[in-house]
Formats: C-alpha cells, sequence, structure tokens
C-alpha cells in the first residue's frame, strides 16, 4: 500500500543567538528544522526558520546566501517523470535556503535536503526485516542530543567531550583544482593546486569568515547517520545521479560499504528463518566471506558479459525447492554489482538492469545495489576516436548508465556508494540510499555498532567535495578518473593481446571498474583428465608466484565455494601498477600459463 507524498523544499533561517561560546550554548543549534509551511505550499528544508520557543534574541543567520545568482536554464519536457535535477537548481534551492546551521549531534533528516517532490510514496518492505533488526530501539543518548537545539539549555546529560580539550587546533590540505581550473589532468600534474585550512572554531561568529563544519564539531560525538553537512552533498549528489522515483527515500552516511553490507544482511536476514541470498555466481569475495559467518549462505546466478542473466535469476525463484536447496527457503534479498563487478568487469546495461529490476519486483526481492565502481565507466573500445570522453559534466551524467536506484518505483532497492574506489579508501566513508523505512532500521543498528563515520573524514570530504569543489568541481573529478582508468585498462589490454597466448585465454573489454577477467580454457591443458580445475589453477597461481607477479584465482570469488568449478578463471586489476610493471606482469602470467599449457 502507497501514501500520498508530500512537498519539500527550502527557507532561511533564524537561531538564537547566545550570550556565551560553549558547548552547552553554541548559537543556533539544529531546530529540528520543523516542517513548517512556506508561502508557495512547500514545506521548509534543514534551514528553515524555526518558531522561537523563548524569549532570546534572535539573528537572521539564514537568508540570500553568498552564492552567485543561478539563471536556470529552460528544461524541456521529458516523457518521464524521473526528471534529471541540475546543479543550478541545487545552488539555487541552496542560495534561498541560507548557511546551514548544524552544530555538535545535530540530527538530521536528509529528506529535507531535496526538492519538490509530487512522487508516490515506497511499498511496505517490513516484512523483509530481521527479528534482530524488527526488535531495536533508538538509542536513547543520541535520542537525547537532539535536545541540545533547545535555546539556552544547559546539558548536563550526555558525554561529550569539551572541545577545548582537542589537541588539534587546524588541519591543512592541498587540492588540485577542478572547479575553477578546466584542465582535466590528474592530481601529480594539474597545473593550479589550492591550499584550504579547516579550523576548530571556523563556524563561530566571530570566525574571519563564517564556515558550516568545523573541528569543534567534526571531531565530537555525533549522530549515527553522519554530519548534516555531508548528508547535505551526498543527497543532492543522489539527485543529481539517480533522483529515485519515489519520494520518501533518503541517505545516510556509513564506513563504506564493507561496513554497510554487513549491516543490512543482519537487517534482512535470518538464518533461524532459513534465509539465503542470491549473487552473481562469481561475487566479490568479502561479501561471500561476510555473509557466511552469519549462517547467511549465498547462491550464485549465471552470468555472461553483461553480469546476471535475468532468465536465469528468474527461472532460480520460479523453481525454488527448499527441499534441493538445504531447507532453506526461497530468497528475498539479490546482492548485486552491477557496474565493473568484482571480479569479473561485467557491466549490466540499461535493459539488462530493467529486466533484473522487474524480475525481483515480480518475486519480491530486495536489491542490494553494491556500487563503487560506477563513476568508472569505461568507453567500449580501445580506439578514443570511436568513443570520445565527456566535454562536460552534463555529457558525463549524460554518459552514466542509469542506476537501478533511479528504477526502484517500489523502494526495493537499497544503494551503496563509496568514496574508496573515487578518492581515498582510507577514509572508511561512504553513503547508503534506500527508503526512509529501511534506513530508519540502519541506522538503529549502527547508533550501537560504529556510530558512524570518522569525524576527521567527514570534515575532511565535506572541506574538499562541498566547500572546495562543489558538485561541479566533484564531477570533474570523476571525468579525470574515468580517463585515467580508461588509459589503465587499455594499457593492460594491449599487454593481453601481445603476451598471452589466445588460444588458450580469453577476455572482454571491460566497459566499468578495476579488474580484468581471464578465461583459460581447462578442457585444453594436457593434464585436463587427471587434474581438477582446482589444481590446474593452483599450479598456475605457484608458478606467477615464483615469476614475481600476484594474480586473484577466479575460485576465489564462487558463490558456492561447496559446489566443483566448472571454468578455469583468473583476475587481474589495473588499478594500481605502472603501465611498466603492468606489461610486465601480464608477460609473467603468459609464461605461466605457457609453461602449465605446455605451449
Amino acid at each position: 500500500m502507497r501514501r500520498a507524498a508530500r512537498l519539500g523544499s527550502g527557507a532561511a533561517a533564524v537561531v538564537p543567538r547566545s550570550r556565551s561560546w560553549g558547548l552547552t550554548s553554541r548559537p543556533g543549534f539544529i531546530n529540528n528544522y520543523k516542517k513548517a509551511q512556506s508561502n508557495n505550499g512547500q514545506q521548509t528544508s534543514f534551514h528553515s526558520r524555526p518558531k522561537l520557543d523563548s524569549a532570546a534574541e534572535a539573528t537572521v543567520i539564514g537568508g540570500p546566501s553568498p552564492l552567485p545568482e543561478v539563471e536556470l536554464p529552460d528544461i524541456p519536457e521529458t516523457p518521464t517523470k524521473n526528471k534529471r535535477v541540475t546543479i543550478g537548481e541545487i545552488l539555487e534551492r541552496r542560495r534561498r535556503a541560507g548557511r546551514l546551521v548544524a552544530p555538535t549531534a545535530a540530527g538530521c533528516d536528509s529528506g529535507v535536503f531535496k526538492g519538490s517532490s509530487g512522487k508516490p510514496m515506497a511499498k511496505d518492505m517490513s516484512h523483509h526485516l530481521s527479528y534482530e533488526a524488527s526488535i531495536r530501539e533508538p538509542c536513547k543518548l543520541k535520542q537525547a542530543a537532539r535536545h541540545l537545539k533547545t535555546p539556552g539549555i544547559i546539558s548536563l546529560g550526555g558525554g561529550l567531550p569539551c572541545p577545548e580539550y582537542f589537541p588539534i587546533n587546524s588541519i591543512s590540505l592541498s587540492v588540485p583544482d577542478y572547479l575553477h581550473n578546466p584542465t582535466l589532468s590528474p592530481p601529480e600534474v594539474h597545473p593550479a593546486f589550492q591550499d584550504i585550512t579547516i579550523g576548530k572554531y571556523d563556524t563561530h561568529p566571530s570566525a574571519p569568515v563564517q564556515k558550516e563544519y568545523d573541528l569543534s564539531i567534526s571531531l565530537n560525538y555525533a549522530q549515527a547517520h553522519g554530519s548534516a553537512q555531508l548528508i547535505r552533498f551526498v543527497t543532492e549528489h543522489t539527485e543529481l545521479v539517480s533522483n529515485p522515483p519515489y519520494a520518501d527515500w533518503k541517505t545516510c552516511l556509513t564506513v563504506g560499504s564493507t561496513g554497510a553490507l554487513e549491516q543490512t544482511l543482519r537487517m534482512l536476514c535470518d538464518s533461524s528463518r532459513n534465509d539465503s541470498i542470491l549473487t552473481e555466481e562469481f561475487s566479490f569475495a568479502t561479501a561471500l566471506e561476510t555473509a557466511h559467518p552469519l549462517g547467511i549462505p549465498t547462491f550464485g546466478v549465471p552470468i555472461d558479459d553483461q553480469g546476471l542473466i535475468p532468465s536465469e535469476l528468474d527461472h532460480i525463484l520460479s523453481t525454488w525447492s527448499p527441499s534441493e536447496r538445504d531447507n532453506k527457503r526461497k530468497p528475498h534479498v539479490l546482492y548485486t554489482v552491477p557496474s565493473g563487478q568484482n571480479p569479473t568487469g561485467a557491466t549490466q546495461g540499461p535493459e539488462r538492469r530493467k529486466q533484473i529490476y522487474d524480475i525481483c519486483s515480480k518475486h519480491d526481492l530486495v536489491i542490494i545495489e553494491d556500487e563503487p565502481y560506477y563513476y568508472l565507466q569505461l568507453p567500449p573500445t580501445i580506439t578514443p576516436t570511436l568513443t570520445p570522453a565527456p566535454s562536460n559534466t552534463t555529457d558525463f551524467l549524460d554518459s552514466l548508465l542509469p542506476t537501478l536506484l533511479s528504477m526502484d518505483t517500489d523502494g526495493r532497492v537499497i544503494r551503496m556508494d563509496s568514496f574508496s574506489k573515487v578518492l581515498v579508501p582510507g577514509s572508511r566513508l561512504g553513503w547508503l540510499t534506500a527508503s526512509d523505512q529501511l534506513v530508519e532500521r540502519f541506522l538503529r543498528h549502527a547508533e550501537v555498532a560504529n556510530q558512524g563515520p570518522s569525524g576527521f573524514s567527514q570534515v575532511i570530504l565535506h572541506k574538499l567535495l562541498d566547500e572546495t569543489w562543489g558538485h561541479e568541481g566533484y564531477l570533474k573529478w570523476l571525468m579525470v578518473l574515468q580517463r585515467e582508468y580508461t588509459e589503465r585498462r587499455n594499457t593492460l589490454l594491449k599487454a593481453c593481446e601481445e603476451y598471452l597466448p589466445k588460444e588458450v585465454v580469453s577476455w572482454g573489454v571491460v566497459r566499468a571498474g578495476m579488474f580484468q577477467w581471464l578465461h583459460l580454457d581447462h578442457t585444453l591443458h594436457p593434464d585436463s583428465r587427471t587434474k581438477s580445475i582446482l589444481e590446474i589453477e593452483e599450479e598456475i597461481f605457484k608458478s606467477c608466484i615464483d615469476k614475481g607477479v600476484l594474480i586473484a584465482r577466479g575460485s576465489w570469488f564462487r558463490a558456492q565455494q561447496e559446489v566443483a568449478p566448472t571454468g578455469l578463471f583468473f583476475r587481474a586489476t589495473f588499478a594500481a601498477a605502472t603501465p611498466g610493471n603492468m606489461t610486465e606482469a601480464i608477460r609473467r602470467l603468459g609464461g605461466a600459463v605457457r609453461e602449465s599449457f605446455r605451449l
């Protein structure tokens, strides 16, 4: 059953002015962004003007911001309701809303950062929850911190350390300027860098330029959903890329997709009711290793060069028999990596994604859309003139494949994004997008587990992405990565052409990610009648190590380890090795294969 959707937008902010500055009296404690109605009938946003509940002196800190006026271009009407949001619209929305005020331990509803919506609400997915997820209660201490928004309140409740005792006064960074300098070159050779500094009290009214986020806030305890400052950015970015077609979608920050996956599996799956999950027949090894200790077996779906085969997925679900599947009930969760799938490098095309979504809707599956490589989409050929790279951010967004989230009319997709593959993996920071009901359950677990991402990571990425680059600069950076990984992939493919014996090794041109899947025809191996696939694989792997090259064995990624493999595969990556080392590594691999096959 669906509910009617409400509308959402933004306005200015008025907050009480504190008489002193300290942890208990920070001005502008979050006003919980009450859902008042503005003159145009739209809901006010996270920046919105609250009613003043006390006699405290107030001052307007919102209103029109320093952002320049944005003249929005005419957007032609399209037959789809899922019309793309533009950067210009986001900037205008921010200008009208004013400066964001979100101090220490501020609560945040990501929904208020979205634009207007006349979309339907998500379907009820509560029947998918595990018992563990269904009984979680809100963390009392986290809920109590929300009272800090009350004007004039003196807190003796929470154990929030005083920022005066934080031994870090500032953090300085030097970053390439992709917003103002049009050169789309990698950081090592970029001609324009800028130095940026994050101070402890940058949000204080006495700061030379009053900011929205500083170390006194970011390095203290926070809500499990992450800082409002960074949630705003990822919510807007999700609108730019996916703009989900239902109203009550939300985002929250995560400690990276691996941690988010573990929480999500525990939220959806229960070994006591014989749950299992479906995934590609070769899947991300760490995901498989995450599910196994939870007592959640994984069943593989056959794949081709576009990943999951929809007809095979439908057949498995339509003919599921618990008696033939170790008494496991029909799966209700699909875990998939649609773009640059790890390990195969397969990328689902637009029609393939729609078919998979429709089958999951037919059989009532929740889809975990894990997309760490989504922005590393690569041209289908190694000839640049045949597939020119996007020249601007609009073309770049247009070139991206549609996400499963963008097709999700039911609210059954849980999308996981990560900064690990596109910024720095050490940030351990990403975000999750799903329906309000699923995000709320996810956060109840986070409150008593990791309590949200590191404050260092959040404030640094906010300074880089939101305050320095903005959406335009971040998209330009992603364009740089796309070009760089295209060159890396092409280098590896050329080495494969030169050094691998094509009579026994085959491969395709990967369309996304950082992995190349190599298929070795084991039936042509001289010992194929006396040795198993795993034995031949081990022989080649050990020979590679002896020759000085590390390559991943395909068997490591089998979704069903108890089932004997039917093919021989290896996974190579073009992520980090220099072009010269990459070429040499493939030459050594070719030598190992030739020795084993006695070519």
